[in-house]
């Protein structure tokens, strides 16, 4: 078909369709907003996220301890997702996808995108360090299971393996939020959180801030990790989830809506971070 054609068909002049040009202008408009948040309601959000999918590393826990099965406790896991999703909190690697749309559109700058990024992150592990410290004590039985869970990640050698891992990780959690973005249907997100909960967690897929909240109960519960062992896993695995939400989703989504991305950058005011009239 070609781009003529399309432009008759659709509802806009733009040579994309319909509904690529309404996903792209709500994940556009929602990463502005995301971005021009203070740095106040970046932190609590990123507490709240932190906690709140812990409940998820709760559920995963208590489902890995009876059953010893990695896949079936994965999809218990998806509990966490459900509750960032409907408690509109928010996690650092959900920040991939949208608030970059609003950086290459021009609608804040790249310190607005680093203040988001940072504040959540640091925002997440804090969260995630108190909720699990609160797991821990309530659930000594666990123990056992918690330190042999968080020795998966921390022991790991640094090898070709273990960056796809993280690579994976980051675009399984950057490909969801596409999906939830994609979509107005309440079920279908929580099908889409599930579903990536259930590939993060049973296939013990590499992430940043979700397997942290399992290194850090075993730490609460005197196992045999150093704060530096957990450092040393964070760091390159923090690297590679964002090099797999940025370069196999977000990157590719850039490309593909090339004449959107060039509009609203036309548009856009000499200071990103200035009022826009759109």
């Amino acid at each position: 078909m070609s781009e003529e054609r399309r432009r008759e068909l659709g509802e806009t002049d733009f040579p994309v369709e319909q509904e690529l040009k309404d996903a792209f202008d709500k994940v556009m408009d929602e990463g502005a907003q995301r971005l021009h948040r203070t740095f106040r309601s970046v932190l609590i959000t990123g507490l709240f996220g932190g906690m709140e999918v812990g409940l998820g590393v709760m559920a995963y826990l208590a489902v890995l301890h009876e059953t010893d099965n990695h896949l079936l406790a994965g999809l218990a896991f998806g509990a966490g997702f459900i509750a960032v999703l409907l408690a509109h909190s928010e996690l650092f690697t959900e920040d991939f996808l949208v608030p970059v749309m609003g950086l290459v559109t021009r609608q804040a700058s790249v310190w607005q995108l680093g203040k988001l990024w940072a504040g959540t992150l640091l925002a997440n592990l804090a969260g995630g360090w108190v909720f699990m410290w609160i797991v821990v004590q309530a659930f000594p039985e666990w123990w056992g299971t918690l330190e042999e869970s968080a020795r998966h990640f921390v022991d790991a050698p640094f090898t070709l393996q273990t960056v796809c891992l993280a690579v994976l990780g980051g675009s399984t959690m950057t490909l969801m939020t596409r999906m939830q973005k994609g979509t107005d249907s309440d079920i279908v997100r929580v099908v889409a959180g599930v579903t990536s909960g259930f590939l993060l967690a049973g296939l013990q897929l590499f992430h940043s801030i979700l397997d942290s909240l399992l290194i850090f109960g075993a730490i609460h519960a005197g196992a045999n990790i150093a704060f530096l062992d957990w450092l040393a896993w964070f760091g390159y695995t923090v690297f590679f989830n964002v090099v797999g939400g940025i370069v196999l989703v977000t990157t590719l989504r850039v490309v593909r809506s090339k004449e959107l991305v060039v509009h609203w950058r036309e548009q856009a005011p000499a200071d990103p971070d200035a009022a826009h009239e759109r």
